[in-house]
């Protein structure tokens, strides 16, 4: 199974955010990794569809769009017109999931499913057929540069057994705290998608560590 790498755009330097868009284009990167928050469901406020729309303009990548947004079917339409491939909403902010997961699909993208830390995999049961992706938080969402919460791999576990029964073609991904001394554990724990964002954009060579993470072995 291919990995993928998906460089979390909320680390860039968002005054040169072209050139790091650039940079992803040049590199060993698969996706490009959208964070819109709202300060409401997570404390913390990121880009909306303006800055969505000029990074499709320059992106050489599908955008994985992810949605730390209460309310999200609001604007589902909106992100896939500016760009978006894959849509992920979080489960504890759509209380009719079904119809939300259904309203991603009639605008284009793949649709997937974000759990937090403490929400455990097995509310995603009656779900899990229909979803193209799930994504296991691995920090609590909001904030770059958090510690990685080691339980995440105990989920990865879950969620592969649930995908085996229900849904093999399922993509799992893994977002928080992701670096070069996790990515092998990580893709051996079932992840296929890793977002990177501190530690892709802290490093000396962003490249170079975006395919150190590719190419990751345990």
């Amino acid at each position: 199974m291919n990995h993928i790498i998906a460089p979390s755009i909320l680390a860039a330097d968002f005054a040169n955010l072209q050139r790091d868009i650039e940079m992803i284009n040049q590199s060993a990167a698969d996706w490009i990794h959208v964070d819109i928050m709202d300060g409401m469901f997570v404390p913390n406020l990121s880009m909306g569809f303006p800055v969505v729309s000029a990074v499709k303009k320059h992106a050489q990548r599908p955008l994985d769009v992810h949605l730390m947004i209460v309310d999200p079917d609001r604007y589902i339409k909106r992100f896939a017109e500016v760009g978006a491939s894959n849509i992920t909403v979080h489960y504890e902010a759509c209380p009719n999931l079904h119809r939300t997961v259904q309203l991603i699909k009639e605008c284009g993208c793949t649709a997937g499913v974000a759990l937090n830390p403490h929400s455990p995999v097995d509310l995603l049961k009656d779900i899990v057929a229909d979803l193209d992706l799930v994504l296991i938080m691995s920090v609590n969402p909001g904030f770059g540069a958090q510690h990685f919460i080691e339980h995440t791999y105990k989920k990865l576990a879950d969620i592969q057994a649930l995908s085996a029964q229900s849904n093999a073609n399922l993509m799992i991904e893994v977002d928080g705290g992701v670096d070069e001394t996790n990515a092998a554990a990580l893709f051996k724990a079932g992840a296929k998608v890793l977002v990177a964002g501190n530690s892709v954009f802290s490093s000396a060579n962003p490249a170079q560590t975006i395919k150190n993470l590719k190419n990751a072995n345990a």
